[in-house]
């Protein structure tokens, strides 16, 4: 370790992690590259900034990986002024020669994987021209000029000669992912979550803790509805239904306490120093923190004008996501709901069972183009809309597209369940929804990656085949992994990239599913069943398209489910009414709606559930004892350390002025 290194620090395994795709010249051009070749300078000036660099030549085009030094990355974070969690419980500004004083990640390296990610993102795009005069580059018979303190690889993708720069797998931990995780079946719900963590990022392994608890908890409501269906239970068979509701309900509120639970405990295990209430207002107390720092910074500004102004944006922003939210409420209303409604009458007149699962096949293909056209006009809505930060923009989205989403999914339940009150029809409505809705979802999800990476590499090597260069007869083949990398498809969300990734869809298949289990629990108990042996498959389904079928995803910063959470709350509540609906066409067979002693009870229990639902929440803490207790200790030795320096401080003036 140099002088210069800092003190405490580690030297840790250096892989390379970023690529960057140029397109291929021909040998001939490539070994005639003068000083003036862009390409060329771009490797000096990435080996310049303390880069690894190997060019590799593929097929399709030629790659340039990039690994850095932990020396390199540290210097970085620090020229970045990154914050990092110390060990007194603060997040201080790194400093690269007072290392040993931040905490390590779990898998004992300095930076996550988001930290190290954007460190690349630094180094390369701080690359710019330092000199007092433009710089000429060319690239086969183009030329151009690298301008004054201009970025040299923002100026090369404006240029064309850079295509994309993406994040690369790890070839070591990939494959001990998939034989740990990927490829785990003997252990259902098991998740190495640590692991998933310092590969993918905290939004990834956050979904994966997730998705993995509300499997394991489905098997409580699984063991009963099974019960339900299978065990007459004679003269209290009336009793089961209410019980087995009553249960659901209990269960779905201790389910979403303890996820915040376990959500506080895996931030403070990751060294995150933020709690839930903290994290959902970070970015808002950050945003008002500048606005007051900038009027006090205005000595001689109006301040009542600021405020006026102020209050005057945040109105208009309301009001534009009011605009936005009717805007998509019409939209359901005209557009989607008679597409939904003649979707139930079709079905109700049609007589056999194949040609109802054949429309049901083809309406979800239908409904499912139908709802990304609004998730994308979704999208273009919120640009429009006085959001502060990309938390609040995201959570916009998630709430608009479910709202198409939800009533995609549910209007013809309600239609069966509430018109027709044939509990029959709709056990069978919902076991076909379920059924072809998860198989269509899990085939689509996992055979488009792929067949795009297939047509991609047949386009990559049919070109090449037909170049003068190529020689004939000799069959080609992506020999590299970089190359094969390049051509799978990126984690992104059907919606569009803009502000989602690819969990926006996986989250989003959650949130209905949960929806159509909690809220026809009544109408077909072993409906828990079906959604947790998909739940299984689709843990290791998930994990097997992140690591085989697709680019490794770009890090993003998200402690919490976010919105999703809100969500899932609202569920319950609907479930609530719901279920209570059904109990009603159950127990009141001849349709009078009179408020006998039963639908009485039926109501009476509709509050105390509502009861239970917003009153248990608050019994069981979001927090564990020991993540306050850590809080509490880390909150006193800031104050020691704070106050033993001002101590010296104070100390050292006094010895001043004497």
């Amino acid at each position: 370790m140099g002088a210069g290194e800092g003190e405490g620090a580690v030297e840790e395994a250096t892989g390379f992690e970023v690529g960057i795709v140029v397109p291929k010249l021909s040998r001939l051009a490539a070994a005639a590259g003068g000083a003036d070749d862009c390409v060329a300078r771009l490797v000096r000036e990435l080996e310049g900034a303390g880069l690894l660099v190997e060019r590799v030549r593929g097929v399709p085009a030629e790659f340039i990986k990039l690994a850095a030094p932990m020396g390199t990355l540290g210097r970085a974070a620090a020229e970045m002024q990154m914050k990092k969690l110390t060990y007194i419980g603060m997040d201080l500004q790194f400093e690269w020669d007072q290392v040993a004083a931040f905490v390590r990640q779990p898998d004992g390296s300095l930076f996550s994987w988001r930290e190290r990610y954007y460190c690349f993102r630094y180094l390369i795009y701080g690359i710019v021209n330092r000199t007092n005069s433009e710089i000429t580059l060319k690239f086969d018979d183009k030329e151009f000029h690298w301008k004054e303190n201009e970025s040299l690889l923002t100026r090369l993708e404006s240029e064309g000669v850079v295509k994309q720069v993406f994040p690369l797998h790890d070839e070591i931990k990939r494959k001990q992912l998939l034989r740990n995780w990927a490829l785990n079946w003997l252990d259902f719900t098991w998740q190495p979550i640590d692991e998933i963590y310092s590969y993918f990022g905290t939004k990834i392994a956050t979904y994966f803790a997730f998705l993995g608890m509300y499997t394991r908890w489905l098997f409580f409501p699984a063991v009963f509805g099974l019960a339900t269906q299978l065990i007459d239970f004679g003269s209290l068979q009336w009793l089961v239904l209410p019980a087995f509701f009553i249960f659901v309900i209990s269960w779905a509120v201790f389910f979403l306490q303890f996820w915040k639970r376990k959500n506080s405990a895996l931030l403070a295990r990751w060294g995150i120093n933020c709690s839930l209430s903290e994290y959902k207002n970070l970015d808002n107390e950050l945003g008002s923190l500048g606005d007051s720092l900038t009027i006090e910074e205005k000595k001689f500004a109006d301040v009542s004008a600021e405020k006026r102004k102020l209050q005057r944006n945040e109105w208009f922003g309301v009001l534009l996501r009011i605009r936005n939210n009717g805007i998509i409420v019409l939209a359901i209303i005209c557009l989607q709901l008679p597409f939904e409604l003649a979707y139930a009458h079709l079905y109700e007149i049609t007589e056999t069972e194949v040609m109802r699962y054949l429309l049901t096949a083809v309406y979800l293909v239908a409904i499912q183009y139908y709802t990304r056209i609004g998730g994308k006009v979704s999208v273009n809505l919120i640009k429009y809309e006085n959001n502060q930060g990309e938390e609040s923009s995201s959570a916009s989205l998630v709430y608009k597209v479910f709202g198409l989403y939800f009533m995609q999914s549910y209007i013809g339940l309600f239609y069966h369940a509430s018109l027709y009150r044939d509990i029959l029809a709709l056990r069978q409505v919902l076991i076909q929804r379920l059924i072809v809705s998860q198989v269509l979802e899990n085939l689509i999800e996992n055979s488009i990656p792929y067949l795009k990476y297939s047509y991609k590499k047949y386009i990559a090597v049919h070109k090449k085949k037909h170049e003068k260069e190529s020689p004939s007869g000799k069959s080609l083949r992506l020999s590299t992994r970089v190359e094969k990398e390049y051509l799978k498809p990126s984690y992104t969300a059907s919606i569009g990239a803009e502000l989602e990734d690819g969990l926006f869809d996986d989250f989003l298949e959650l949130t209905l599913q949960f929806g159509m289990i909690m809220m026809f629990a009544c109408a077909f108990p072993l409906i828990f069943c079906f959604a947790a042996l998909n739940n299984i498959t689709e843990i290791r389904a998930d994990a097997l398209k992140l690591l085989v079928m697709l680019k490794r995803p770009v890090p993003r910063a998200a402690a919490t489910i976010g919105a999703w959470l809100n969500i899932f709350q609202f569920l319950v509540v609907m479930a609530i009414c719901t279920n209570c609906l059904l109990l009603v066409c159950l127990y009141d067979e001849e349709g009078k709606w009179r408020i006998e002693p039963g639908l009485a009870a039926i109501l009476i229990m509709e509050h105390a559930l509502l009861l239970i639902k917003f009153g248990f929440s608050h019994f069981v803490p979001e927090e564990p004892a020991w993540v306050k207790a850590n809080r509490v200790r880390y909150v006193a030795q800031a104050q020691n350390v704070c106050s033993k320096q001002l101590l010296r401080s104070i100390s050292k003036l006094d010895a001043k002025l004497d």
